[in-house]
């Protein structure tokens, strides 16, 4: 396979995702970064650009620029990565995809549901593919928990526990100037939701995706715990789910001790499966009535689901990066796929697309209407 032609919007020399997004780029050599318009400002953007190595012909200072020049080229990007704050990804995403240039985009979807709608129609007019990268859903361990539970490993499903919790923002950062701080904790940039937005809808998305379940209602307690701050740092979150089964989500940024801890645990009928994040080559199963078993990726009693997006032997930890590069990858192997005539429908797999991010800005809104309603149940 050749390398496809990435752009990247956002993500400059100082910005954690851009990174990780070229690294995932790069893991298995899929992708050659040969455009960028990397700041919000022009001199910034090129700047980045000239730290990076791109052609300064190719380094622009606004995606409406990068879109247009690329899109005229003969060797033209052939997707985007858009690793900006929330508010600019339905603008962003929209020149792209007018254009037929595919876009992979962070999460959440937009910052507001309007954005989110404004977004499905962007792509259901575009012939290009919108890929959104919920990395946790590429761990192998996580692919196989899905797969247990699909094949009815778990019984009937009754419970469902998510949690998300980090502690960054325990002291207030934004009115430090720290970058990252600021722009997530701003309305006008993230969107209605804080924590809920930034680190909820991962694990919302998770719970989900290793289930199959679709929530049907939820209520939630949004708080904010730094002084003055508009959006949530702490949310906890009951959900109800088409079938029957109920879950428990909390997500909190101001929990000390916490690094990066998204944890799901699922309880069915004939048993039990756990799996945290910050240990990813390790789930728990537990079939009830019986000893508690530990499998691990590529291990005894890696399912094949497992093996196919692990890369190095067992007992060789990975994580963070190679789940990210997974969905890269598959993301090279769907835009190979339409350009050699394949429908988009049929090249997707299990890659996070647009409906996936419609769900998570409807959580985001029944969240914050629940919680405005002193966390009475509001229907997603």
């Amino acid at each position: 396979m050749t390398r496809i032609r990435l752009g990247m919007v956002g993500g400059g020399a100082d910005a954690f995702i851009g990174g990780v997004h070229r690294i995932a780029s790069r893991i298995d050599d899929r992708f050659e970064l040969v455009a960028g318009a990397l700041s919000s400002t022009p001199e910034k953007a090129r700047d980045s650009g000239a730290a990076l190595g791109l052609d300064p012909d190719r380094s622009y200072g606004s995606f409406d620029e990068m879109a247009e020049a690329e899109a005229a080229r003969e060797d033209g990007i052939e997707a985007v990565s858009i690793v900006t704050p929330n508010h600019v990804h339905y603008p962003a995403a929209k020149a792209f995809l007018s254009r037929g240039i595919h876009v992979i985009c962070d999460k959440p979807l937009t910052a507001t549901f309007e954005d989110a709608e404004a977004m499905e129609a962007a792509v259901r007019d575009s012939k290009a593919l919108f890929i959104l990268t919920h990395n946790y859903t590429g761990y192998p361990l996580v692919r196989q928990a899905r797969e247990m539970v699909a094949n009815g490993d778990l019984g009937e499903l009754r419970l469902v526990q998510v949690e998300y919790p980090q502690d960054w923002l325990t002291d207030t950062l934004e009115a430090e100037g720290v970058k990252q701080a600021e722009w997530r904790t701003d309305p006008a940039r993230s969107g209605a939701g804080g924590a809920i937005g930034d680190i909820g809808t991962h694990a919302f998305n998770l719970a989900s995706f290793v289930t199959g379940l679709k929530a049907a209602e939820l209520a939630a307690d949004l708080h904010s715990f730094g002084a003055g701050r508009a959006l949530d740092d702490n949310a906890h979150v009951m959900l109800r789910y088409d079938g029957g089964a109920r879950g428990m989500l909390w997500c909190s940024q101001v929990a000390p001790g916490n690094e990066n801890g998204l944890r799901l645990r699922v309880y069915g009928s004939k048993g039990g499966l756990e799996w945290a994040q910050e240990v990813p080559n390790e789930l728990w199963f537990t079939p009830h009535g019986e000893p508690t078993r530990r499998l691990t990726r590529m291990g005894a009693g890696a399912s094949d689901a497992a093996n196919a997006v692990s890369r190095i032997p067992s007992g060789h930890p990975e994580g963070y990066l190679e789940g990210f590069a997974n969905i890269y990858t598959a993301a090279a192997e769907a835009i190979r796929g339409v350009q050699g005539g394949a429908a988009r429908e049929d090249v997707m797999g299990l890659l996070p697309d647009i409906r996936a991010g419609l769900d998570g800005m409807a959580f985001i809104r029944a969240c914050v209407a629940s919680s405005k309603g002193n966390a009475r149940w509001v229907s997603l």
